[in-house]
């Protein structure tokens, strides 16, 4: 490892596969807030890493957070997740050590937050005060705060809206791995066989976990539709929140449409998913950028997604997949329909989107750009 020692604060729990990708880069510490009834990596690292796990309280974790960056010197650099009190923790301690310090901003979480407000099952009620909270915090943080890394354009304009005036570099962290994540060499049925899932049929996959933010009941509508032209579809589903996404189905009326489970393993299980699929949907009505499309497209798998956020700038409408205005689901009903009417159209713009991801999002290349941007003085 020759990269700079880095410490990774982490408010709202993070993937695997960017803890491994810093792991094997640099010397890493994490600073993790407990999740209660969830996890603060999504799984196990493949090695261990220095992990140490802070009060589940978001002010308490703030404050043990700040307490232990006031250790670290000048040549030390902080990974920050996101713009709350944890990053204004980290910032603050940042102006008596000189440690550099970097927001990584992975979702708009305004929006996302305000996705709550018309959402009858979005879990927290939607309070006017913690939306004016999360924007207070994101103010505080642009005004102390130096630098970001944003995972798109469209969450450099977010940052920029909140005042940031410093740096903000765009690094798709933690990208795709285009070896993992490719086109399937024996046929759709195969796999399927071997995935336990349905012979016959369309097989849709959505991989988002359920939140208002990700629109899954406009999905299953449109799935509805489609079922009730006589078309012969099924809607796969694999996330933590999957109980949710069957009572979901069963409240629309298509329970015997889906499938769905638990999250399967990001690099063994999940690709398999998507070369079963015949498109993949993302039905967002905002988002920071979208993994789920582009490890899609990696597979050569097409792709349907709202038209909105980080989105709009890797699904390009008649380019790399079909693009639909969110919360539309007679118009999402129609993309997913002409996508699968169209199989050499869909193909054609699957293999533009899997060289698109190779030339932007490649995970080798992004992280190398990561490390570059740490190691600068």
């Amino acid at each position: 490892m020759t990269g700079p020692p880095v410490t990774f604060v982490v408010e709202s729990g993070t993937d695997v596969r960017l803890v491994e990708g810093l792991a094997a880069r640099c010397s890493l510490r994490v600073l993790a807030r407990r999740i209660p009834g969830g996890v603060e990596v999504s799984r196990e690292p493949r090695e261990p890493v220095d992990t140490w796990t802070g009060p589940a309280s978001r002010g308490r974790f703030a404050r043990a957070a700040f307490s232990r960056l006031r250790s670290l010197s000048a040549a030390d650099r902080v990974i920050v997740q996101g713009y709350g009190p944890a990053a204004l923790a980290a910032n603050l301690a940042a102006q008596v050590t000189g440690a550099r310090t970097i927001m990584l901003v992975c979702s708009p979480v305004e929006r996302y937050y305000e996705c709550r407000r018309h959402a009858a099952d979005a879990g927290r009620p939607y309070r006017v005060y913690e939306l004016a909270l999360i924007r207070l915090f994101a103010r505080l943080n642009a005004r102390v705060g130096r630098e970001y890394i944003v995972l798109s354009r469209h969450l450099e304009q977010v940052v920029r809206s909140h005042g940031a005036r410093g740096p903000v570099g765009v690094i798709p962290v933690y990208g795709v791995d285009g070896d993992v994540f490719r086109p399937a060499t024996n046929s759709k049925d195969a796999i399927r066989r071997e995935r336990k899932l349905p012979p016959g049929g369309k097989l849709i996959f959505f991989s988002s976990r359920i939140a208002p933010e990700k629109d899954p009941h406009t999905l299953l509508a449109a799935v509805r539709r489609l079922v009730e032209a006589g078309r012969d579809i099924r809607l796969l589903h694999r996330s933590g929140g999957f109980r949710a996404m069957i009572g979901a189905a069963e409240a629309a009326g298509i329970r015997d449409r889906v499938i769905a489970t638990d999250a399967v393993h990001p690099e063994r299980e999940l690709p398999r998913d998507y070369q079963a699929s015949d498109l993949c949907v993302q039905a967002s009505k905002a988002e920071g950028l979208g993994f789920s499309p582009l490890e899609s497209l990696a597979c050569e798998v097409p792709v349907v997604a709202a038209d909105v956020g980080g989105l709009r700038e890797t699904i390009v409408d008649g380019s790399t997949g079909w693009t639909y205005p969110p919360g539309d689901a007679a118009a999402l009903a129609g993309a997913i329909a002409d996508a699968l009417d169209h199989p050499d159209e869909a193909a054609r713009r699957a293999r533009a989107g899997r060289a698109m991801v190779l030339e932007r999002f490649e995970r080798g290349s992004v992280f190398d750009r990561l490390m570059a941007e740490l190691e600068r003085t």
